[in-house]
């Protein structure tokens, strides 16, 4: 029984979507200084979690995006980037600020949906700051409400350089 599982895992091999299209657009300076390796550190300033799931399904087994060398980590002290879903509420607006400061240099932050661009369905609402940029400079953007994990996959290669 276990033979044959194992067998039919080595004949069948990795089940993955295709790659993505290179990203077209020229990368942050600062990404060139990465090395082809990134660890990503995921904040949620205030999103309806509609990116979270799109996040989930790109780091799944479907898309995988670990194998461009992208990985999430638990801890700003451990990133290279900060992938920021949502507008800034008031109450994420100093726990946004430190961790940006937490990561270490060279840094960049991606702003991921059309809430963290420009607060999309929330601006205007009282309990939001702005948009991240409003709060911590912005490197890249990924568009959509939310994005496609294809999306968000072609934004981390970009980053990863593979």
């Amino acid at each position: 029984m276990v033979k044959r599982l194992l067998r039919k895992i080595r004949e069948t091999g990795r089940v993955a979507e295709p790659p993505p299209q290179r990203h077209e657009g020229v990368p942050p300076a600062n990404v060139r200084e990465l090395g082809g390796s990134v660890q990503v550190r995921h904040v949620d300033a205030g999103s309806c979690n509609g990116c979270e799931v799109e996040i989930a399904s790109a780091f799944g087994p479907v898309y995988d995006a670990e194998r461009y060398g992208v990985r999430l980590v638990a801890s700003p002290r451990h990133a290279d980037a900060l992938l920021v879903t949502g507008p800034v509420t008031r109450n994420m607006q100093v726990a946004l600020r430190r961790t940006y400061e937490a990561v270490p240099e060279p840094k960049v932050v991606v702003a991921l949906g059309d809430c963290a661009r420009n607060c999309g369905a929330f601006a205007g609402a009282y309990g939001v700051v702005g948009a991240v940029g409003d709060v911590v400079p912005v490197d890249a953007e990924v568009p959509g409400c939310p994005p496609e994990p294809e999306a968000i996959v072609a934004t981390l290669r970009a980053l990863s350089g593979r």
